[in-house]
């Protein structure tokens, strides 16, 4: 891969993306053998003035090993060292870079009780700290190709000519090209990713009614006050930065306990290195309640069942058919990428800073108002060719928002 274009790209994350602040740390989380990208972005980083930047390092081949050799038992221990890195978190509010590249399908074949107890555990441990510094610090999540994600992508390439097609997707769809400014794209981007969701806020929606003929027919609860938001956000303090590289979509918080119907998913869900395909979910009373798939059903109902409020849902996400990730015609079975390309809802928890004010608020004062909590936070995909959705405010306004997969306004 040229060396401009990566470079490129690294300033982009950094600087656009997490926005590093001068004299503030940074965490990078990244896998072993993307240490070539990680030492670029390092570079980035200590160019914006970072005081210090720590690498954690993941390998899914050694998480499988320890899977296999370990007990539940001790898999679901969280040693003190490892609470320790997350209140440095709390403490310094270092800029937190995610870097992935994993298999897909890397984790298949691991003991799946060992994987959702080991999971669940981790998560309620970790949530404790994440609760603590939501909304303080800029974060983002970027991508890059490793030998075997590219090859579930394209499997009919030499894993050399999948890596560098692969590359090629991932330049393209967060606007990194040898001729332009990615960062002055982004600025653009952002500018009329905010247009949109303006426009949203102004209808003070009260309800979402989805129908597809693969068999969607849903409605979700909303609430009026809460807002849509996209494209670059801002922390606390005032610090604005791009949580996902690349990002189309316009999103809210549904109203915790308001979902009656069913949703058909239209991409596989890769969670936690397993993929789930062709499923539907059924929701009643706000909770899914049933869920149907062809490959992996018994993830997804682990997955709901990883705490009492993981079936509600935290997330409805907005993506026109003629989103740029989309056109590319690539599945890329990795949810960053896919949730850009498609409608999308999310499993478990839901954002707290779509509540204007909601620095003031603590986070029982947050679910009160309807913002689901959970430890979990899993997008998935429902939006299709002939995807229709239609608004309507508390004294029954219709607003058209999609028709046929496209927007209405």
């Amino acid at each position: 891969m040229n060396k401009t274009l990566l470079k490129k790209y690294a300033r982009l994350v950094v600087e656009k993306g997490a926005n590093v602040q001068k004299g503030q740390g940074v965490v990078i989380y990244a896998a072993v053998d993307q240490q070539d990208f990680v030492c670029s972005l390092a570079q980035q980083c200590y160019k914006a003035g970072a005081k210090w930047v720590d690498v954690d390092w993941s390998c899914q081949e050694l998480e499988k090993i320890i899977y296999r050799g370990e007990t539940i038992t001790q898999l679901c221990k969280v040693p003190q060292w490892r609470r320790e890195k997350h209140q440095v978190i709390v403490d310094e509010l270092p800029a937190t870079i995610f870097i992935l590249s994993e298999d897909p399908d890397g984790l298949a074949g691991v003991n799946k009780e060992k994987l959702q107890k080991a999971t669940v555990a981790r998560k309620k441990v970790r949530k404790i700290y994440m609760d603590q510094y939501d909304g303080k610090q800029q974060w983002v999540i970027a991508a890059v190709p490793s030998p075997k994600w590219a090859k579930k992508v394209f499997p009919e390439l030499k894993k050399s000519e999948a890596v560098n097609k692969l590359w090629d997707a991932i330049l393209q769809t967060v606007r990194v090209n040898k001729d332009n400014d990615p960062i002055a794209e982004w600025d653009a981007h952002n500018k009329n990713l905010k247009a949109r969701y303006q426009k949203l806020n102004s209808m003070k929606l009260d309800k979402l009614v989805f129908n597809s003929s693969n068999g969607t027919d849903f409605t979700v609860g909303m609430n009026p006050d809460f807002l849509w938001m996209g494209g670059e956000e801002t922390t606390q303090s005032g610090v604005a930065y791009n949580p996902n590289m690349p990002s189309e979509e316009i999103f809210t918080t549904p109203m915790k306990g308001c979902a009656e119907g069913t949703v058909v998913s239209t991409m596989p869900l890769s969670y936690r290195g397993q993929l789930i395909e062709n499923f539907s979910v059924t929701f009643k009373d706000g909770k899914a309640v049933d869920v149907k798939a062809e490959k992996g059903e018994d993830i997804l109902r682990d997955m709901i069942a990883s705490d009492e409020t993981a079936g509600y849902l935290g997330e409805v996400a907005l993506i026109p058919k003629t989103s740029p990730i989309k056109e590319t015609g690539i599945l890329f079975y990795e949810t960053l990428f896919d949730e850009n390309a498609s409608c999308h809802l999310a499993l478990g928890a839901g954002f707290n800073n779509v509540i204007p004010g909601y620095e003031k608020l603590s986070l029982e004062e947050c679910v009160a108002k309807g913002v689901n909590d959970s430890i979990i936070h899993v997008d998935f995909m429902i939006g299709s060719e002939d995807m229709n959705i239609t608004g309507y405010d508390k004294d029954g306004k219709e607003f058209k928002i999609f028709e046929n997969g496209n927007w209405s306004f």
